[in-house]
């Protein structure tokens, strides 16, 4: 059977997933962060699959999302991205070091995954992160500098006045610049890493995550097949169902 259990580690809610026999036994650990205007439940399907493989599932919520949430429109939500994508990296260490401490971590095999804002903070955790053994993207994007860049243009088209000066704009940016991937590759140090992008995507652009992986692809020459990219000619901004099999694959090979 498998339980899922409501946690609260320092204000933040999670669902925690595993089998009933093994809930208080060391596991491999996976943290899986759901996407913008998501919540924790809507990814309990990958929770689910991964759970029956011996794995333990820690589903929170992002700031200002699920329990979290405060009333906040889609667009006030979408002005404070970039502080909830660097709220949650900062919230992964919080939770690794909780459940180490109860001893439900088995040898330090913790994995990351997440979709679309999950992906995204997935990918920006591996520049600050070196106890995750592995990783795996679904339509985020490693180019926080380029995408906040998109983002401000797409704002402004819209005719959207942003509560924040030029200056304190350039800030963010400067900051941004430690997290993303795209500028600091060599932080993945050829950890094992999928990714999963729908070539349709247009709310994450595919070709960016896509050159980023080309650009990482040599680093891999001696393991191959700890990297690995998997696109979908008509897919759009949704998880498929392929995706998600592959990677319950991927964690079972990888951790």
């Amino acid at each position: 059977m498998i339980l899922i259990q409501k946690d609260m580690v320092n204000d933040i809610p999670l669902l925690h997933v595993a089998k009933q026999t093994e809930l208080s036994s060391p596991l491999p650990t996976i943290i899986f962060i759901h996407g913008f205007t998501s919540a924790k439940e809507h990814n309990l399907h990958f929770a689910y699959l991964l759970a029956e493989k011996g794995y333990r599932v820690l589903l929170p919520d992002v700031s200002l999302h699920g329990e979290r949430q405060e009333g906040l429109d889609d667009m006030v939500l979408s002005t404070r991205f970039w502080h909830m994508v660097i709220q949650t990296i900062d919230e992964l260490q919080v939770l690794k070091d909780y459940y180490t401490d109860k001893g439900l971590v088995s040898d330090g095999r913790i994995g990351l995954a997440g979709s679309s804002m999950g992906g995204i903070i997935t990918l920006g955790a591996l520049t600050q992160y070196d106890w995750v053994k592995t990783a795996v993207s679904l339509m985020g994007s490693p180019t926080y500098v380029g995408f906040a860049k998109a983002q401000l243009n797409q704002f402004k088209r819209n005719g959207l006045t942003l509560p924040m000066t030029d200056e304190e704009i350039e800030e963010q940016l400067s900051v941004l610049t430690s997290y993303d991937l795209s500028l600091n590759p060599e932080k993945v140090n050829r950890r094992p890493l999928l990714f999963w992008h729908g070539k349709q995507d247009t709310v994450v652009p595919f070709e960016p995550t896509y050159a980023f992986f080309k650009t990482i692809y040599p680093s891999y020459k001696d393991n191959p097949d700890d990297l690995r990219f998997i696109s979908e000619e008509q897919a759009g901004h949704k998880v498929s169902r392929k995706a998600l099999l592959e990677t319950t694959k991927w964690f079972q090979r990888r951790l």
